[in-house]
């Protein structure tokens, strides 16, 4: 369900959990004579980009991170990128029906609209409602998918207060492979997708890799029945399609020097309810499309040039009548000049970007530009790491706003390192928030963060564990309300304002073991996002989420079992609508046949759980998804 203005909505306490609850998961987890991954790529030290925007070992992030790689995901059988991020640490998520449906994505409890999104170092999403348009992005066209939480602005800009979701379409190396799966399940989905990739040799090296993707579902009815008398609730089923293309191609000039051209395309068109009567739809399209060049200007100096556009269009139709069309589009234009200068170990990195944004919807339209300009340092001394950053952001709209970071992570020994940090950040308001008519009121100013940090982290190649404890005040918060105090004759719908203040605090942990073929990892939040000015807990948004797996992976055949649990939460900002806890069982397995090809399959929600991730819109019963892979390894 898509619509025209965004309402976020205000916020409420919350208790956090006994200490003795943390020490209990933590020990257990991390003392547990069971393995947590069982592939040997995963043993190695990954590389990310994400954290300072430059590649890093994992051991050197100083960010608190999560990295999903290509064999993670092909194991998973998920079909929707919102069901995998449900699984993953310090991420919440809620949506209205099954998957082709809106939905959002909480990091340690910030909103959707105050975390960033990028695919292959593009920022997508809408300007209108603001945050991405998660159901758009095929999960089958990603390679892997870097999380990075904390408040990352003064690298990435407005919006960073929650973190940064980055994910990477495949890139091609070595020799051609052709990859390919097919697959059915319950509800009527059907998947179907295809790639190839490769690279020449030689000095002049062409690398290429592109995919295709087709997936459709016949659904389940996205609301349940609803006493009010202004009820969405339709019994029929709410189903999607989604078609879907990515590709990268690179070519090396000279040593050091390569050009490129990466794009990906989506268009979604799902169905939700709208009341009984109609086949009310939305159609969703997403294009990416980037060139660079990175160049090697002398030994210590390499630069990256990036042009880019983004457009995020949304179809809604609603009813027959002409009130029940809208359409928003949002195209941005980016352009960014990076540049990272090697001084012996440590790395000065500067950075130019501008923005523009323009916004074309149903009643609104409008555009801005932001001009950036960001500097930051990351030193290796022996046991001492430390990042510094700055960044000022000046927009037509706003003005200048500057943000910064400082993080030092020391190491204790070999394989113990702790880590402490202190960064701020912003988020823009909408256009929405801002002009559209009856609601927005153009004096909004931005949201601002606060965000201190200290983090505790072990990995000695077979038992990781990663402990994060986090306060992030909120000041400037936009927040919805059906009663606008500023100006009721004016706003007699409600309005977004700037009034609140809110505190995202709490505490993350992950632990994993790895022994022989077995598997055990787990993850656990207890945090206390509240709105400090009515003192409540802010929508959908648990105290405490947690998730345990155990896997199981010797020769040719895969299999686990994971628990993905919640307290409950709450609907509405006065905390009177009760979202009930859940807790999910589901089942995955793989087996490899001869030559190149192998069989999946995923059982999601074993016990048939009925549970709500917002008041009357329904989630998937038991569901089965099985399939066969040929290529993948």
């Amino acid at each position: 369900m898509t619509s025209i203005v965004l309402k976020t909505r205000p916020r409420t306490p919350a208790r956090m959990i006994a200490p003795w609850c943390l020490s209990t998961l933590v020990i257990s987890t991390f003392s547990f004579s069971i393995l947590a991954h069982a592939a040997s790529d995963e043993a190695l030290d990954p590389v990310l980009v994400t954290a300072t925007r430059t590649p890093q070992k994992a051991g050197d992030v100083l960010s608190d991170n999560v990295t999903i790689s290509a064999q993670q995901i092909a194991q998973s059988g998920q079909t929707s990128l919102v069901e995998l991020l449900q699984k993953q640490r310090g991420i919440e998520i809620s949506t209205y029906g099954g998957p082709g449906t809106t939905a959002s994505v909480f990091m340690r409890g910030a909103a959707n609209n105050q975390n960033v999104v990028l695919i292959d170092g593009v920022r997508v999403g809408s300007s209108t409602t603001g945050g991405a348009t998660w159901s758009s992005i095929p999960l089958s066209q990603i390679d892997h998918i870097e999380i990075v939480y904390g408040p990352l602005s003064s690298f990435y800009g407005a919006d960073a207060i929650g973190g940064v979701i980055q994910i990477f379409t495949r890139k091609g190396a070595g020799t051609s492979r052709f990859n390919a799966s097919a697959g059915y399940g319950s509800y009527g989905t059907r998947t179907m997708d295809a790639s190839v990739s490769g690279s020449t040799e030689g000095d002049h090296r062409f690398s290429y890799a592109i995919a295709a993707a087709h997936e459709s579902a016949d659904g389940f009815s996205a609301t349940k029945p609803n006493p009010s008398p202004y009820s969405a609730y339709d019994p029929d089923k709410d189903g999607y399609k989604k078609d879907s293309t990515s590709g990268q191609f690179g070519i090396v000039l000279a040593k050091g020097q390569e050009v490129g051209v990466t794009f990906l395309q989506s268009r979604l068109n799902a169905q939700f309810d709208n009341g009984p009567g109609f086949d009310a739809r939305t159609i969703q399209k997403l294009t990416d499309v980037a060139v660079y060049a990175k160049n090697q200007i002398v030994p210590w100096w390499t630069s990256k040039l990036q042009l880019s556009q983004t457009t995020d269009k949304s179809t809604n139709i609603s009813s027959d009548q002409s009130y029940g069309y809208s359409e928003i589009t949002t195209t941005q234009n980016n352009y960014s000049w990076q540049n990272d200068l090697l001084l012996g170990p440590d790395v000065l990195q500067l950075l130019f970007e501008r923005r523009v944004e323009e916004v074309a919807a149903t009643g609104l339209s409008g555009d801005r530009t932001t001009n950036s300009a960001a500097a930051s340092y990351q030193l290796k001394r022996g046991a001492h790491l430390a990042t510094i950053s700055i960044r000022n952001d000046n927009s037509a709209q706003f003005g200048d706003h500057v943000t910064g970071s400082l993080g030092y992570g020391y190491r204790l020994s070999k394989d113990w390192r702790a880590n402490a940090s202190y960064g701020t950040s912003f988020r823009a308001p909408t256009f929405n928030e801002l002009y559209y008519p009856g609601y927005g009121i153009a004096t909004n100013k931005p949201e601002k963060g606060k965000n201190a940090e200290l983090g505790l982290v072990y990995d000695d190649g077979t038992s990781q564990l990663n402990v994060s404890y986090y306060r992030n005040k909120i000041t400037d918060l936009i927040i919805s309300t059906s009663t606008c105090p500023i100006d009721p004759a004016a706003y007699p719908y409600g309005c977004a304002y700037n009034v609140d203040k809110a505190t995202l605090e709490g505490v993350s942990v992950g632990a994993s073991r790895l022994l022989g073929d077995w598997a055990l990892r787990a993850s656990m939040d207890l945090q206390n996002p509240r709105d400090d000015t009515t003192g409540k807990l802010l929508p959908r948004r648990a105290r405490q989420h947690a998730t345990v797996a155990l896997d199981y992976g010797s020769g040719a055949t895969k299999a686990g079992v994971e628990l993905v649990t919640s307290g409950k939460r709450y609907d509405d900002t006065d905390n009177q609508t009760v979202l009930g806890g859940y807790s999910v069982v589901n089942l995955y397995a793989s087996y490899d046949l001869t030559g190149n090809w192998a069989l999946f399959g995923r059982w999601n929600n074993v016990f048939n759980k009925d549970y709500e991730l917002a008041r009357y819109y329904a989630t998937a019963g038991s569901n089965l998804f099985v399939g066969v892979r040929y290529g993948f390894r």
